[in-house]
């Protein structure tokens, strides 16, 4: 009887898989190789996360991961299989906040604390964990500086202004702007191995790393960034964010949004990626986003490369398999699996344009005579 319900099972999955032109132990790259017969039952009862668990344990391989996710991604195959248990996770979602204060380091500790060594392995030589600018350059150091140079030119930095960053990472962006714009600078974050990094990399410079929740700001700056933050703020604290950048915003500043954006409103994330890259995250919908703006700010420009994030990606996924070797006695192979599996489905799902990047400019009050948007 077991064999007869996997069987069916397996003719499920093979007809869904059809859908995105996706074959079971086809030759063609994006064609999924299956090493255990449990993973039918696995995914028909778990979704998304028994898709990547038993990818993390083996059971199957793809040759080119990012290429079988753009196709199943295209044909809206996580659609089609929703378990009991994220509708469960939804209404939890609703009825909690999940990103509340008390829990605003817990993102620091389980992933950007996991190993500066990973991520100095991975990313561009100023360490920016969010995406690439990707006009006119042609390296990854080339798309992280200009989407740095982009902000500062769209934030308008001139020397002696104060800045904010929230979410300042390992420090590039304030470095950055300190050292070719001339300007003071605050960056906060949550994660006590970035405070290190970033306060040695910033030595010597008019900047300032703190540990702290964006909820702890009450100061006066003449311009505000967040970048790759705001994919932690959650939907009920949306609101609360946009109103503190504002009480420490100067009447005539400028304040840029750097995130993550889908297509859809959601109150939670995918399960596989909650469980093990980003918990308690949630993207922003262009409707929250613009919600939370109302009464707050006015919305000066909104530009959209995300397609540039699938770039950046898959630059990060080289730069990994290549530095492997240095890594993997410290790391381990399911920890292997599971990163590539990350970096690679976002890549497709960004390639599909199922997710978005985006930047915004908001004043508090309109520009004078309007905004012109640098590009």
């Amino acid at each position: 009887m077991k064999t007869i319900a996997r069987g069916t099972l397996k003719r499920r999955i093979e007809e869904l898989l059809a859908l995105a032109d996706v074959e079971i132990d086809g030759s063609r790259p994006w064609d999924m190789q299956v090493h255990d017969e449990r993973l039918y039952a696995r995914v028909m009862a778990q979704g998304t996360l028994g898709l990547g668990e038993s990818y993390m344990d083996g059971w199957w391989d793809v040759e080119e991961l990012d290429e079988f996710f753009y196709r199943v991604l295209r044909a809206k195959l996580e659609d089609r299989i929703r378990p009991l248990a994220d509708g469960v996770r939804a209404l939890r979602a609703r009825a909690i906040n999940l990103q509340r204060s008390s829990r605003a380091f817990e993102i620091g500790r389980r992933h950007y604390d996991i190993g500066n060594d990973l991520y100095q392995c991975m990313l561009d030589r100023r360490l920016n964990y969010s995406c690439g600018y990707w006009k006119d350059v042609s390296s990854l150091d080339e798309a992280q500086e200009a989407k740095l140079d982009l902000v500062c030119r769209k934030l308008g930095l001139r020397p002696g202004m104060r800045v904010l960053d929230i979410g300042c990472g390992w420090g590039g962006a304030v470095q950055y702007a300190a050292e070719r714009y001339g300007v003071e600078a605050v960056g906060i974050t949550v994660s006590e191995e970035q405070v290190r990094f970033a306060r040695e990399v910033c030595e010597g410079l008019p900047v300032e790393i703190r540990l702290q929740d964006y909820r702890e700001l009450n100061e006066d700056f003449d311009r505000i960034f967040s970048i790759g933050m705001f994919e932690h703020v959650g939907c009920k604290n949306y609101g609360t964010f946009m109103r503190i950048v504002r009480r420490c915003l100067r009447s005539d500043g400028l304040f840029l949004l750097h995130t993550i954006g889908g297509n859809r409103s959601v109150n939670t994330t995918d399960p596989w990626m909650a469980r093990y890259i980003f918990p308690r995250s949630m993207l922003p919908s262009a409707r929250r986003a613009t919600e939370a703006c109302e009464g707050v700010f006015i919305i000066e420009d909104w530009h959209n490369f995300g397609t540039d994030y699938d770039k950046t990606l898959m630059e990060w996924y080289r730069n990994f398999e290549r530095g492997w070797d240095a890594l993997k006695a410290r790391y381990g192979e399911r920890f292997h699996r599971m990163w590539k599996y990350y970096l690679l489905s976002c890549a497709a799902s960004f390639r599909a344009r199922k997710i978005q990047l985006w930047q915004l400019v908001l004043s508090p009050e309109g520009v004078s005579g309007g905004y012109v948007a640098p590009r």
